[in-house]
């Protein structure tokens, strides 16, 4: 068994870990939402290593690089939120890896999986230790580390079964639980043994029960299906004794003791509240050739027929792989390596599209068409978005903002995944979101299968919309402008919840038109009338749209009234009207037939003329309109403007032009603005 003692943890101050991810939002804070990783190999992977750990051109995660007597370590590079507080029960969990040991003077000394408070081992010692544990802290609560090990070396002291075996240990290198190495098989449940320090691929899946506490660990060669049967099977509250802490390290240890055995990690996965996902086998690095090079033993004398054939197959070959990679060609440029894990390969698109075919078109918007996807190896429901784009000013810096943009992560944001580049085409890869657009909801025409939205889920998503709209320009590290909100870009998931999408993407139009002309990205409606006469974007602009959004939600009409018979188009018009009427429950969609809470209805519409005014510094900011709509600070208290030629000779000063003047001449007549 190997020993679990850990090295002495350094003191961390729990308060700057939290701020620090509240402030970078670094992937897999599970806080914010992300609940899985899986890496198929390690080149260019986004991982944390030290001591003698190296990774290999070809992607192989090496931890002790052939060194003796020296220890190394890789890590996940962010502590993951295993429990909510310091008494909350440890989630359930699941991690996946493929190894292999390959020995040197036939004995290695093993290697263990952990779970770790710290990713700071300096005191570790190697050995039958494994870089993690030493002799002093053996048992200690105060570690804090649940490992799996993998033992190669019979170590009587720290009560060893064997040689060969897989243990689970609490806090210490003395396993709780132990059992030889190897698999059941699912047809006979006989036992078949496997030697760890075969040279060969082996993987290993743990889990974790969350409220059962049940760890299970099962293995099998790499490539086999899992055994139903698991290894090890043992309960052990990791929430007692604050064995895992509320925020933890995912990592690897070893030390290859004297002989410089080799411990390499192929693929590595993980799932919080849901199984590991699957690693990709066949984008698994080679490993080392163990033994001689094999000779070669190609005849000497090719009979001419075999020469033809050759040739000829070599032609076909040819021939098929030129039209194959014309195929799927795609435009890959140096710089692009550093965003290599957030790339997606064009021939996964096309199949997981199948070939782009409109029975898959989710949708067209200004930014491109979008398709639903299923990734072929994953599984994985994703939305496609093709993007058209010629030019390739800022390109550069536009992927690293959609690298940027994909680790923003809020439950009501849609999860930006990656991105694939073709010549002349861009490609945006996002979660999806089984039940579409908002706007299908609130348009939709009699005779269709939507449900009505109640006015419960639609004070939900406004509430919804505000949080994702307050985390881009305040709670992450960036600000981030939308700059075009709107029913159309609020997308529903499987439980009814706002999810805002296409956030950041007008920096596509910013890169791609010539930096002589003037562009103003959005939709008409929505558009803050400052935009027009200065061009400045400031997050004032969101507000704008957002409290045409509110009003769009509540009334159930769109911004702008296509009919040109109406008297009044613009629906902020309309809804001053009835305001003013003492009339707006006439105005409030009539598909609700009256069922709502009129306080909630009344302060939604407060909130959305508020945000609508046409000068941004009478508008409040997101934070503000969270606490209104969350009465958590007082309802604004909205007071009518002196008159319409005040207004009007106002904007005419701060540089409105006729149109723009023109366009909220009646908002300008009777707006409302706010005491704040």
């Amino acid at each position: 068994m190997i020993s679990n003692l850990r090295p002495n943890s350094i003191v961390m101050t729990m308060l700057l870990l939290n701020l620090l991810f509240d402030v970078l939002n670094l992937p897999l804070v599970f806080a914010a939402g992300i609940d899985q990783f899986v890496y198929s190999g390690f080149a260019g992977a986004n991982i944390t290593i030290d001591g003698v750990a190296t990774v290999h051109p070809n992607g192989l995660l090496d931890l002790t690089n052939a060194h003796a007597r020296l220890k190394g370590h890789a890590f996940y590079p962010a502590p993951l939120r295993f429990r909510e507080s310091p008494n909350g029960t440890v989630k359930a969990f699941a991690v996946s890896f493929v190894f292999a040991i390959h020995p040197n003077y036939r004995s290695s000394q093993g290697m263990a999986f952990f779970i770790a408070k710290s990713m700071d081992f300096s005191s570790a010692l190697p050995f039958q230790y494994f870089g993690v544990f030493n002799s002093e802290n053996q048992g200690n609560s105060s570690n804090h580390i649940f490992a799996v090990e993998l033992d190669t070396v019979i170590n009587m002291e720290l009560r060893d079964m064997d040689a060969n075996h897989v243990g689970i240990d609490i806090n210490g290198a003395i396993s709780n639980q132990s059992h030889a190495a190897g698999f059941y098989d699912d047809k006979t449940g006989f036992f078949n043994n496997l030697n760890l320090t075969s040279g060969e691929g082996l993987q290993l899946w743990i889990d974790y029960g969350g409220e059962s506490a049940r760890i299970n660990v099962t293995m099998s060669p790499v490539g086999m299906a899992r055994p139903a049967t698991p290894l090890l099977s043992a309960i052990y509250d990791l929430s007692f004794s604050t064995v895992l802490t509320e925020e933890a390290y995912l990592g690897f240890g070893s030390a290859a003791g004297m002989d410089g055995s080799g411990h390499y990690i192929l693929g590595w996965s993980f799932g919080m509240d849901r199984p590991a996902p699957a690693i990709d086998i066949s984008k698994l690095p080679k490993l080392p050739r163990v033994g001689p090079k094999p000779r070669s033993k190609v005849p000497e004398i090719v009979s001419p027929v075999a020469t033809a054939a050759f040739v000829l197959a070599v032609g076909i070959t040819a021939f098929l792989l030129v039209r194959r990679h014309r195929r799927y060609a795609e435009v890959q440029e140096d710089w692009e390596v550093e965003f290599g894990p957030h790339r997606f390969s064009y021939k996964d698109l096309y199949y997981a599209t199948q070939g782009f075919k409109s029975d898959n078109l989710l949708g067209v918007g200004g930014f491109g068409k979008v398709y639903k996807g299923v990734l072929p190896k994953s599984k994985l429901e994703i939305a496609v978005k093709r993007v058209s784009h010629d030019s390739r000013q800022g390109m550069k810096e536009f992927v690293a903002e959609v690298v940027s943009i994909g680790r923003l992560q809020h439950s009501n944001l849609v999860q930006l995944l990656g991105y694939c580049r073709r010549k002349g085409q861009l490609f945006l890869v996002y979660e999806y979101m089984p039940n579409g657009s908002l706007d299908k909801y609130l348009y939709h025409q009699d005779n269709t299968r939507l449900p009505t939205l109640n006015w419960t889920q639609r004070f939900r998503i406004i509430r919804g919309v505000a949080s994702g709209l307050l985390y881009l320009h305040e709670e992450w590290e960036k600000v981030v402008i939308h700059r075009d909100v709107k029913a159309s870009n609020v997308l529903l998931d499987g439980e009814m919840n706002a999810r805002l999408g296409d956030f950041g993407l007008s920096r596509l139009y910013d890169h791609g038109i010539d930096p002589q002309s003037t562009h103003v990205v959005g939709t008409i409606g929505y558009l803050a009338p400052e935009l027009a006469c200065t061009g400045k974007v400031t997050p004032f602009v969101d507000v704008f749209a957002f409290g045409i959004f509110i009003l769009e939600v509540v009334c159930g009409q769109r911004p702008i009234e296509q009919d040109i018979r109406e008297e009044k188009p613009m629906l902020v018009d309309r809804v001053l009207e009835h305001w003013h009427n003492e009339s707006f429950i006439e105005i409030v969609d009539s598909k609700l037939a009256g069922d709502y809470d009129v306080n909630e209805v009344y302060l939604a519409l407060k909130v959305g003329l508020l945000c609508s005014h046409p000068f941004m510094d009478a508008r409040p900011t997101m934070r503000q309109v969270i606490q209104y709509l969350e009465s958590a600070r007082a309802s604004p208290e909205l007071t009518p403007i002196h008159n319409t030629f005040e207004m009007l000779a106002v904007m005419q000063r701060e540089g409105f032009d006729p149109y723009i003047m023109s366009y909220h001449s009646s908002i300008a007549a009777s707006i409302v603005s706010a005491g704040r």
